[in-house]
């Protein structure tokens, strides 16, 4: 294995030590990544993760806010590295909140699925009111953040989002071997993990994915369904 591998799979503080990726002084969270290291696919799936256009994942939590997840088949360059988009869309009783594209790939190399960026579109009242929390890797100072470790391990600390004053979203691995139960069914060998970001301190997000799906719980949101890719 080499040293993007362990380092990548690992990421705990042991394996980014090795490694030499840069660590923050909040609590050992990794931010800097050898992306130079990685070739990108835009489309496949990891363990806890779905880049196959088509799939999608509908959430809801119960008091009206319901959030649906598509793989679109469309890429976008970004930083010249070549992604997939990911829609998300967010309701509030059935009114417009948010719609944003996501740029994601997968290293080819450990299966670590990277994110580059998001456009946002924010609404009140059915317009476009602003944009953000927007932002693009190589643009601004930001840079990719790892969404989902290949190999995810308990413990592991990470950026998943690079943009200084704008989206700065880190992540700690806090269950690999989860349980949960959603409006779906019950999932086994979920991640789950703790979200929280240096703009918005004391705030927390726990979130969760399970195997063959991608994310099934987003804070108060549960998965409600999944609708796999069209076979080809």
């Amino acid at each position: 294995m080499n040293a993007l591998a362990t380092g990548l799979l690992m990421m705990s503080t042991v394996g980014v030590a090795a490694l030499g990726m840069r660590q923050t002084a909040d609590v050992n969270f990794t931010r800097e990544f050898p992306l130079s290291q990685c070739t990108f696919s835009t489309t496949g799936r990891t363990s806890h993760f779905v880049l196959e256009p088509g799939h999608t994942l509908n959430l809801k939590d119960g008091k009206g806010v319901e959030l649906t997840i598509t793989v679109l088949d469309a890429t976008e360059s970004v930083g010249g590295i070549t992604t997939r988009v990911v829609e998300e869309r967010e309701t509030e009783n059935g009114t417009l909140v948010e719609i944003s594209r996501n740029y994601f790939a997968i290293c080819d190399g450990n299966k670590s699925v990277f994110y580059f960026g998001e456009a946002v579109d924010n609404y009140k009242a059915g317009k476009v009111i602003n944009h953000n929390g927007s932002w693009r890797h190589g643009s601004n100072g930001a840079t990719a953040g790892l969404m989902m470790p290949g190999l995810p391990l308990e413990g592991a600390r990470f950026y998943q989002e690079v943009a200084p004053k704008v989206a700065m979203d880190r992540a700690e691995i806090t269950a690999t071997e989860g349980k949960l139960r959603t409006p779906y069914g019950a999932l086994e060998h979920v991640v789950e993990t703790r979200e929280s970001s240096p703009l918005e301190p004391g705030a927390v997000e726990l979130k969760a994915y399970a195997p063959g799906i991608g994310i099934v719980r987003d804070a108060d949101l549960l998965l409600v369904s999944v609708k796999p890719a069209p076979r080809k």
